[in-house]
């Protein structure tokens, strides 16, 4: 992984990310004052954003796993769904970036068939240049030209997921 890294140059610390979690802990907070919220993950990529989101969030939270896989390609597929019943409940999807947005519009009208009370986005980082759907995040940490990134969670062939920072290529 060493190799993977060296190629890299840092886009964001790992203060910046806690910095910008807490940013966005406080924006779901002041929306959903002491009500429970369901945090649905997105596997692979959101574990580790989502794991320090909730621990910043002050209310209630219910966290579920959602594994939707869509190669270049082909269709949308859920490889796992969520087992927690969202109906009537405020759900937040929870992503570590937003690219083509294929995925997550798949996924948010699949949860929205559930009737949760609302659902939200929220979004680490988000890459509007590169969207093929007209999805937008309800929170954002923040916009992003059009760069690959990997660390924090986000990877290069599943390596580099553990990466306490966030680095891209350089030009």
């Amino acid at each position: 992984m060493a190799q993977l890294k060296s190629n890299m140059i840092p886009f964001m610390t790992a203060k910046e990310l806690d910095e910008t979690v807490q940013v966005l802990a406080r924006q779901i907070e002041k929306d959903y004052p002491e009500q429970e919220i369901v945090m649905i993950c997105p596997l692979k990529g959101s574990c580790l954003f989502v794991a320090d989101l909730v621990r910043k969030l002050r209310q209630p939270v219910l966290v579920d796993f959602v594994h939707v896989t869509s190669p270049k390609g082909e269709t949308v597929r859920i490889l796992k769904d969520i087992s927690i019943d969202i109906s009537g409940k405020h759900v937040l999807i929870a992503e570590e970036i937003i690219d083509a947005g294929r995925t997550l519009s798949f996924l948010r009208a699949r949860l929205l068939t559930a009737n949760p009370k609302s659902l939200k986005i929220v979004a680490l980082l988000d890459k509007p240049a590169r969207r093929e759907l007209p999805i937008k995040p309800d929170y954002v940490g923040r916009t992003i030209n059009d760069r690959f990134v990997i660390g924090y969670g986000m990877d290069s062939e599943e390596l580099g997921r553990n990466y306490k920072d966030i680095y891209n290529y350089a030009n």
